[in-house]
């Protein structure tokens, strides 16, 4: 591979437009769009959408997302919207088809004390979602504005997805990626990169789980032996799931909140188990569902009942023949722009598990260069930008072209499944 003549024009489209792309995510990051935060979502979303629409010749649309479960505190289960997802789309009946995804949710809700872009004194942008992911989704859009110059982009449709709830396992958007992973040839996740620029590789999937315990109440001095507590049942069922930790190989189960009771003089008659869980593979991934159904299945003492809400919310996604394939051509078109392109496993997850579980070949941390997400240390280094939103532009380039065999990819996934 080689960069050609109206490679180079595109390059030069993204670096003429630094200040502009840069501009418009610290824009977006200081505008709060926490998950949970309805007024954020739809305020970042209509500047999405009026940004989209200045694309050339592409459909936008927003998607109703569909509804999830929600478990309170005290037990109770509710029904939660969520805001829609954003489709831009270009040439869907093109023989090449590539997925572009990207959330515009963060993890700081509306309350937050953390809600501008500061420039810290080393220039490293400082500031929440700036990195994950609101930097991304600006690379992204500047590398698709570059690659609709090219004169081979014909041979290429791509469908850009922007969910809202990828912070919280994305419950509403799954479906709909789901749906795009099966139709696409390739995907382009825009998840930060390490601030080295390192990859994420293989990952993990990842479970959540939230477990009702019910029980009976009753005075704690006058008829103690009368009720059934909850809360300490769920501290029982709280340390049998901790003790799956350690039983199979790259599994971890983490036991994040135990919430419920009431007045001390009263026996509590509700709790909730909140965990979390990590597995390396499909193997483990049953495994560990057949762990967790048989602890739901034995309540510790009798009174109680046990209800299971949750579940397995994203596959692993291993270093297949069709991951390491499509590294490798991400890593010789970097090699082309003087960017050193390295990789290592994750234990996190992203909308990339999604993708390879629907059978999609996908570089899923294509975003700009940062760290420290989901604190108030969450930085992007601004050179970076203009850096990756070449790199992507340059892999759609060197799809079009046929130089990244983006049909051969899709065959080695499918091959997998």
């Amino acid at each position: 591979m080689r960069i050609l003549p109206p490679d180079q024009a595109v390059l030069d489209h993204v670096a003429a437009r630094e200040a502009a792309i840069i501009g418009r995510a610290v824009e977006w990051a200081n505008l709060n769009s926490g998950s949970r935060n309805a007024a954020g979502l739809e305020a970042v979303l209509a500047r999405l959408v009026a940004e989209a629409k200045t694309l050339p010749g592409v459909a936008v649309e927003r998607i109703p997302t569909q509804g999830s479960t929600a478990v309170g505190d005290d037990g109770s289960v509710r029904a939660e919207a969520h805001a829609d997802a954003l489709k831009i789309s270009a040439r869907p009946d093109a023989p090449l088809q590539v997925v572009l995804t990207g959330h515009y949710d963060t993890v700081f809700p509306a309350e937050s004390g953390f809600q501008t872009v500061t420039t810290r004194a080393d220039g490293a942008l400082n500031g929440p979602g700036i990195a994950d992911m609101k930097g991304g989704i600006s690379v992204l859009l500047a590398a698709l504005d570059a690659f609709e110059t090219h004169p081979d982009r014909e041979r290429v449709g791509w469908t850009v997805l922007l969910s809202p709830d990828e912070e919280i396992g994305s419950p509403a958007s799954a479906p709909l990626l789901a749906e795009l992973g099966a139709r696409g040839h390739v995907g382009m996740t825009y998840e930060p990169a390490l601030a080295d620029g390192t990859l994420a590789g293989e990952r993990k999937g990842s479970g959540n789980f939230h477990l009702i315990v019910t029980g009976k109440a009753a005075h704690a001095g006058r008829a103690f032996h009368e009720g059934a507590n909850a809360v300490a049942g769920a501290a029982i069922i709280a340390a049998r799931l901790h003790g799956l930790n350690g039983q199979r190989e790259g599994v971890t189960v983490n036991v994040a909140k135990i919430s419920g009771g009431g007045p001390l003089n009263v026996v509590a008659d509700n709790a909730v188990v909140r965990f979390n869980v990590r597995v390396p593979d499909a193997q483990a991934s049953t495994w560990i569902s057949d762990e967790i159904g048989r602890i739901a299945a034995e309540p510790p003492f009798p009174g109680l009942t046990l209800d299971l809400h949750g579940g397995m919310t994203r596959a692993p996604k291993p270093m297949d023949a069709s991951q390491t394939a499509l590294f490798e051509a991400v890593r010789e078109t970097g090699a082309l722009l003087g960017q050193a392109i390295a990789w290592k496993p994750s234990g996190g997850v992203c909308e990339g598990n999604n993708l390879h579980a629907a059978g999609l070949p996908n570089i899923d941390t294509l975003g700009v260069l940062g760290g420290d997400i989901h604190s108030d240390q969450e930085f992007a280094w601004p050179a970076s930008f203009v850096e990756r939103a070449q790199l992507s532009a340059l892999i759609l380039c060197k799809i079009a072209s046929g130089e990244i065999d983006a049909l051969k990819l899709k065959s080695l996934r499918l091959e997998t499944m």
